[in-house]
């Protein structure tokens, strides 16, 4: 089996009405059955055409992998729960975000959001960084395709005390970085108290190469993917989670054009780490998140001096690898088969409150947000390569709110907890009228 992304262009349909639900009818007949999509988003949205990029997984011989659910599968909300106040934060993986495209730095984010909310349900790309993860109490470390299930309708989230993390590790061929991957575990076990008795060893390892996309977006390609999963077919039971340390291929000039270019070039280690934890996690059910392991020593020690800030996190770090186990410590549980009754205690659709992304961003969490009537606030400074304009799609009244930073993310975020239209509170007002 191997994972790749495609990319497709989709004829545009009249004021994109029911985008969801032509969106799910037209890949399905592309893909003919042969593939199972794991990960979709709009690049660009054109007066006639949606580009698309779409991860699938291929060459699928085992059955319980094409018995998987589609990630277009939707169950529209029955109700609202506004006992609290849950708030989803987005920042989608390999897009070149100006904050959170590179080492956690959405941390700060995510704090100041959380203070504002409930519950924060975020993923991986936002808080981890390396050897650091700073989610904040009242956050749910979610992999993105879990949450894309969650704001579709199709699954919940059931906060624990603790998960059972199996790790696994790439056969590598120098010592000194299994060696790092092993100490690492040790330290989470030791400091945090994480159960994690034993790392795996993958051989033959799984193979991960780093791409782009001709939209500029990162992407990538798994191969040998059977190496894992027989690892987690051989434990099931025995995990609750997933935590994953590889190699990834790349041009060894990526090592130093990223940083040395100090952000104009996009993360090249994300977006194949995006499908390939998409892929685990919609087979398994069970949260999972990847590491990247540098494949040789002359790349471990590269000379690179002061970075950018955003990406120092990268290079004090030898393992890269604490900031997954820390997060996967905590990660909810999945939940299905919530169609018809939702247990006590299980986090569903019904209770996310709003949905906070870039502007711009056109995946399965903005079409779902569109369809359940979930307020949208998109956020300007936080500037990125995708080409869409979120105003163009048919909201309800209201729905969207397009704002310049997450400061003013957080005053619509607070309006909308406290029942106050946040266009109330500026100026001037629009007169009342009468029809």
């Amino acid at each position: 089996m191997y994972i790749y992304e495609e990319e497709i262009e989709i004829p545009a349909i009249p004021d994109h009405l029911d985008l969801l639900d032509y969106l799910r009818q037209t890949v399905a007949e592309r893909l003919k059955g042969q593939l199972l999509p794991v990960r979709f988003t709009i690049t660009e949205t054109r007066r006639d055409s949606y580009k698309c990029e779409l991860g699938v997984i291929a060459d699928i011989l085992e059955p319980t992998i094409q018995h998987t659910c589609s990630i277009f599968d939707f169950q529209k909300r029955a109700s609202v729960n506004n006992s609290a106040f849950n708030v989803v934060l987005l920042i989608p993986t390999g897009i070149g975000s100006t904050i959170g495209g590179h080492a956690g730095d959405a941390n700060p984010v995510a704090k100041l959001l959380a203070s504002a909310c409930d519950t924060l349900i975020t993923h991986p790309n936002v808080v981890n960084a390396s050897d650091i993860n700073e989610l904040p109490d009242n956050g749910l470390y979610v992999e993105g395709s879990i949450i894309s299930r969650l704001m579709m309708g199709t699954i919940g989230l059931q906060p624990v005390r603790a998960n059972r993390v199996l790790a696994v590790v790439n056969a590598h061929p120098d010592k000194y970085f299994t060696d790092a991957v092993i100490n690492t575990v040790s330290a989470a076990r030791a400091s945090c108290g994480l159960d994690c008795p034993q790392v795996i060893e993958l051989n033959p390892p799984v193979v991960l190469e780093s791409l782009y996309a001709s939209s500029g977006r990162a992407v990538g390609r798994v191969s040998q993917l059977e190496s894992l999963t027989d690892v987690m077919d051989q434990y099931q039971g025995s995990y609750d989670a997933v935590a994953i340390s590889t190699q990834i291929d790349m041009p060894i000039n990526y090592h130093t054009d990223y940083y040395l270019q100090r952000g104009d070039m996009i993360n090249p280690w994300g977006g194949v780490e995006a499908i390939f934890t998409h892929s685990i996690s919609s087979i398994y059910d069970v949260p999972t998140a990847h590491a990247p392991l540098d494949a040789t020593r002359d790349i471990a020690n590269l000379e690179l001096g002061v970075v950018d800030p955003r990406m120092a996190a990268e290079i004090i770090s030898s393992a890269y690898f604490l900031c997954v186990l820390k997060g996967l410590q905590r990660a909810p549980k999945i939940i299905k088969d919530i169609r018809f009754q939702i247990p006590p205690g299980i986090l569903s659709v019904a209770d996310v409150s709003c949905l906070v992304i870039p502007d711009g961003c056109i995946g399965l969490p903005t079409l779902a947000a569109l369809e359940q009537g979930i307020p949208v606030i998109a956020v300007r400074e936080n500037k990125n390569i995708m080409k869409n304009n979120l105003s163009e799609l048919p909201w309800q009244s209201g729905q969207l709110h397009i704002v310049e930073n997450y400061w003013e993310a957080v005053g619509v975020m607070s309006a909308l907890k406290a029942g106050v239209l946040p266009a109330s509170v500026r100026r001037p007002l629009s007169d009342t009228t009468l029809l």
